[in-house]
C-alpha cells in the first residue's frame, strides 16, 4: 500500500475512535481542551523538531508573509473545528458528529472542483444531489439545519485543502499552526489556571489525560498531512469516511444516544450518496491501475 494512503486512512481510524478519549475528560469545558491540545501540541511538534534538528524552515517562512497568512488560516479552521467537535462530544452529540465527517467527502468533492479545478463526474453530481437532499430532510425534520455538521464538514474540508496545498511538510506545517495559536492559547490556558478552570482542582488522571492530548492530537494530523500532500482530493473523500462510521457505532453503541426513524432517513440518504461516490471513485481507481503482466 502506497504511504500516502496508508497514513491517511490511519489518521482517519484514529480520528473516529477520538470520542472515546473525550469521554474521558467530559468534565473539562470544550474550550479549555482546544488550549490544552494547542499548547501540548505544541511541546510535542518543537521536541520533534529538536530531536531531528530541523529548524532551517523557520527563518525562510519568517520572510514569507503569504506561508504565515496561508498557516494562519489553517491553524483558525483547525481550532474551530476542535472547538465544535469536543462541543458534539461533551454534550451528547457523538451521532451529529460523525454526520459532518459523513458528509465531508462531498464537501472535498466541491472544493476540489472549484479550488483544484478536478471535474465533477456524472456520479459525483448525482451523489452530492443525494447528500443534499439529506441534509434538507435533517433540517426539515428537526427543524433547524444541523449547524454542528455543517460547521464540522466544511471547517476540515478547507482545513484539507489548505494543507494540500501549503508549502510546507506534515511535521514544520503542524508546528507553524500550534506555534500561531500559542499567543493566545497560552495566556488563556493561564488565566483559567488561576481563576477557577480545571487545572486548579484536576486529579492527577484529569492532568494525564489532558497532557495526553498533545500526542493525541499531533500524531494523526501528521500522518493526515502526509498522506493528503500524496494522494488526490477524490481519495483523501473516498477514506474520510472511515472515521465517521466508527463515531456512528460509538454513538449507538457505546454512548446509547437514541436513533429516531426520521432521523435515520436523512443518514441513509447520506450513506446512498457515499456508496455512488465511493462505487465511482473505486471503478475510476481500477480502470487507472496497469494491468498484470
Amino acid at each position: 500500500m502506497p504511504t500516502g494512503l496508508l497514513a491517511a486512512a490511519l489518521s482517519y481510524a484514529l480520528w473516529g475512535l477520538f470520542p472515546l478519549y473525550f469521554h474521558q475528560v467530559s468534565e473539562v469545558p470544550a474550550f479549555e481542551i482546544v488550549l490544552h491540545r494547542s499548547v501540548w501540541s505544541l511541546v510535542f511538534v518543537l521536541g520533534l523538531l529538536a530531536v531531528m534538528r530541523r529548524w532551517a524552515w523557520v527563518a525562510d517562512v519568517l520572510r514569507q508573509p503569504r506561508t504565515l497568512l496561508i498557516f494562519a488560516a489553517s491553524a483558525l479552521l483547525l481550532s474551530t473545528n476542535w472547538v465544535v467537535y469536543v462541543w458534539a462530544v461533551n454534550n451528547g452529540r457523538v451521532m451529529e458528529a460523525s454526520l459532518g465527517y459523513f458528509i465531508n467527502p462531498l464537501v472535498n468533492v466541491v472544493l476540489g472542483m472549484v479550488f483544484l479545478h478536478e471535474k465533477l463526474r456524472p456520479p459525483q453530481r448525482w451523489a452530492l444531489a443525494v447528500a443534499a437532499a439529506g441534509v434538507a430532510w435533517l433540517t426539515w425534520t428537526a427543524g433547524v439545519p444541523p449547524w454542528i455538521a455543517l460547521a464540522l464538514a466544511f471547517s476540515f474540508g478547507l482545513y484539507g485543502l489548505l494543507r494540500k496545498t501549503a508549502p510546507l511538510g506534515a511535521l514544520e506545517g503542524l508546528a507553524l499552526e500550534t506555534a500561531l495559536l500559542a499567543p493566545l492559547a497560552i495566556p488563556a490556558l493561564a488565566w483559567l489556571s488561576s481563576h477557577g478552570g480545571t487545572l486548579s482542582h484536576a486529579s492527577p488522571a484529569t492532568w494525564g489525560w489532558l497532557l495526553f492530548a498533545g500526542p493525541l492530537t499531533a500524531v494523526p494530523l501528521l500522518m493526515f498531512a502526509y498522506g493528503a500532500r500524496r494522494v488526490t482530493m477524490a481519495t483523501l473523500g473516498l477514506l474520510q469516511y472511515l472515521a465517521p462510521t466508527i463515531q456512528f457505532g460509538l454513538a449507538v453503541w457505546v454512548f446509547h444516544e437514541p436513533l429516531r426513524p426520521e432521523r435515520l432517513v436523512g443518514f441513509v440518504l447520506i450513506w446512498i450518496a457515499l456508496v455512488l461516490y465511493s462505487a465511482e471513485s473505486l471503478w475510476r481507481l481500477r480502470q487507472a491501475s496497469p494491468a498484470p503482466a
